[in-house]
């Protein structure tokens, strides 16, 4: 049986994206590479996230720094899954209205006090399938 890596056209893997619960948003820190664990929603074609005080995104936020958010399902018997991948600005959600808008619509999955919230631009999308495919003709079982 092959492993095939399939590329996602954009609105599936937008699809996808929507209906995962958890991400990993990866930034820069210190220099250094930063990767955390988040849960997301989709709205306004932008990946909204909560953030704490103190949080360490919350400084690329402020810059508009380039971040990449990442979410996936994989089925690790089957050998199957999913990535999305989406790059872009990091921004502070400033305007009141957006807030209450975006706080709504996001709960914290970790319970902390989530007070500010940050979108990331849909700038580049990208994601690939894994799927098992027969080398021999028959359907999968």
């Amino acid at each position: 049986m092959a492993r095939i890596t399939e590329p996602l056209p954009r609105y599936e893997a937008l699809r996808l994206l929507k209906g995962a619960k958890i991400g990993r948003l990866v930034f820069s820190h210190q220099a250094l590479p930063a990767v955390r664990p988040v849960n997301h929603v989709l709205l306004d074609d932008r990946v909204i996230i909560r953030a704490h005080t103190g949080a360490a995104l919350l400084g690329p936020a402020r810059d508009g720094a380039v971040v990449a958010y990442e979410a996936d399902e994989f089925d690790t018997e089957r050998r199957t899954g999913w990535s999305v991948v989406v790059t872009g600005e990091a921004r502070l959600v400033r305007d009141p209205a957006l807030q209450q808008r975006y706080r709504a619509a996001l709960e914290p999955w970790i319970g902390a006090d989530m007070t500010h919230t940050v979108s990331i631009s849909l700038d580049l999308v990208t994601g690939c399938r894994i799927s098992s495919r027969p080398t021999d003709g028959r359907p999968e079982r």
